[in-house]
């Protein structure tokens, strides 16, 4: 079993793991930059260091300084949680090359899955349906109105290196696409150090699904179902749910065993998460891309799944099978997650910083809430504003949706604007009750889901 692990991240997620850790008896050392000094992770590891001024590059994006922070503490492995380096080939080889375990793949198979260009290719490989594109990267705007022409308006510009929808523009005729390549390339740029893009034709109002899949070193992989994650704004999630409503039980089946043949296409191990996307009328999928670390909302499939999916990455990285057959995995109930942001959606989701004067977290049977907030806290401008997640699990989905509601209700968070009452609105709203919204429900709908939680934040 590993000894101590560092975890280089912070946040909730960085209390996520460092919760795992102390279950199974793992030693943890977190680090911080100067702006999270009274951070909860800083306080509930066994060591903490600090690593650098509150700027991302300086601090959690400091690879040299983070490798260097885990060896002077003696730790034999290093967790990325879910953003900053979790994705970054070249720091899980950083790590190897100093003796350090990487939680997660490894630098090659990362390179094969995070490259989505790539990916695209090893799936076609593989014969596992993928939306029609470029074969590989674009090399120019040029190049690219040429393919766009021959697959037809409207296509995505997307980035090979790129995640958090970050990286992808939408672009519906020929004017538009020199301008989208040049803002798609720039992004890329400054959000993964790469100007690699390549293009998909763009399936109109489809549903966002992705399946969280387990995989050892020793060849076995495992998938724990699927989430709905269609309801999102600029490709930013919102609500997530598990399982997805709308899929039949041939579908599902269909694609879980894709997401199992694309993780060992690729050589994966670890926890990891294979997206589609579904259309709805033709009921057929198309891969998306592969996500090599824990997600965000990978809670909801903890809890209809009854499987710890971050002790499961402790185990995997201390070199032991997996115990779990895909017969052991059994799903029940419903589970949903809310994303509260601090921002302000009246504002056009202006991110929002300052202390969080009183703070209530709903509870009750069937509530989880994953957060970093305590009364007292200040949020900084330097980093995310994925301030909590509130998830609620129960039999069914109305009765998930219910206690949804309700948790929502509970929730005070006072200090800051956040989005909570936006979320609220969409739990009453006929399509997200039927179960068939697609990537298409939020901004279609926003304008006048905004007036009505505007409503409700006077009350």
């Amino acid at each position: 079993m590993l000894k101590r692990v560092l975890v280089a991240n912070r946040g909730e997620i960085a209390l996520r793991v460092i919760r795992a850790c102390r279950e199974l008896n793992i030693e943890t050392v977190a680090i911080y930059s100067e702006a999270d000094e009274d951070a909860l992770h800083v306080n509930f590891a066994t060591e903490a260091v600090c690593i650098g001024p509150a700027k991302a590059a300086l601090s959690y994006l400091n690879q040299d300084a983070i490798i260097t922070a885990a060896l002077l503490t003696g730790c034999d492995a290093v967790h990325p949680g879910y953003g900053f380096l979790s994705e970054n080939a070249d720091f899980a080889d950083k790590c190897a090359e100093n003796g350090l375990i990487f939680i997660g793949p490894d630098g090659e198979t990362i390179r094969k899955a995070g490259s989505k260009a790539e990916a695209r290719r090893t799936m076609v490989k593989a014969g596992i349906p993928v939306t029609p594109g470029s074969d590989g990267a674009v090399a120019n705007a040029a190049k690219a109105a040429e393919i766009a022409k021959e697959l037809g308006y409207p296509v995505l510009i997307k980035a090979s290196a790129g995640g958090g929808g970050r990286g992808i523009r939408r672009c519906d005729s020929e004017e538009e696409l020199e301008s989208a390549f040049a803002e798609a390339r720039a992004e890329s740029r400054a959000c993964f150090d790469s100007d690699e893009l390549y293009l998909e034709k763009l399936v109109l109002d489809p549903k966002h699904i992705e399946v969280q899949i387990l995989a050892d070193n020793f060849g076995n992989v495992i998938h724990l179902g699927e989430r709905d994650c269609s309801i999102q704004r600029r490709n930013q999630k919102l609500i997530e749910e598990a399982p997805a409503s709308a899929l039949s039980a041939e579908i599902r089946k269909k694609m879980g065993d894709a997401a199992v043949k694309a993780a060992k296409a690729v050589g994966y191990k670890s926890a990891g998460t294979i997206e589609f996307l579904y259309d709805p009328v033709s009921m057929d999928f198309y891969f998306m891309e592969i996500n090599t670390r824990i997600q965000v909302e990978h809670g909801i499939t903890e809890l209809i799944s009854g499987v710890d999916l971050v002790k499961q990455q402790l185990l995997i990285a201390s070199g032991l099978k997996l115990k779990l057959t895909q017969e052991d995995i059994h799903l029940k109930g419903h589970a949903i997650e809310c994303r509260i942001n601090a921002e302000d959606p009246q504002f056009d989701f202006r991110p929002d910083c300052g202390k969080v004067n009183f703070l209530h977290f709903p509870g009750g049977n069937g509530i989880r809430v994953d957060s970093m907030l305590y009364t007292g806290a200040e949020i900084k401008p330097y980093y995310d504003s994925l301030a909590a997640k509130v998830m609620t699990y129960a039999p069914t989905r109305l009765e998930a949706v219910r206690k949804m509601r309700r948790a929502l209700e509970e929730l005070t968070i006072e200090g800051i604007k956040t989005n909570a009452e936006l979320a609220y609105e969409i739990l009453y709203h006929p399509v997200f009750l039927r179960g068939t919204c697609t990537t298409a429900f939020l901004p279609e709908n926003l304008d006048e889901l905004l007036e009505f939680s505007a409503k409700l934040g006077e009350e």
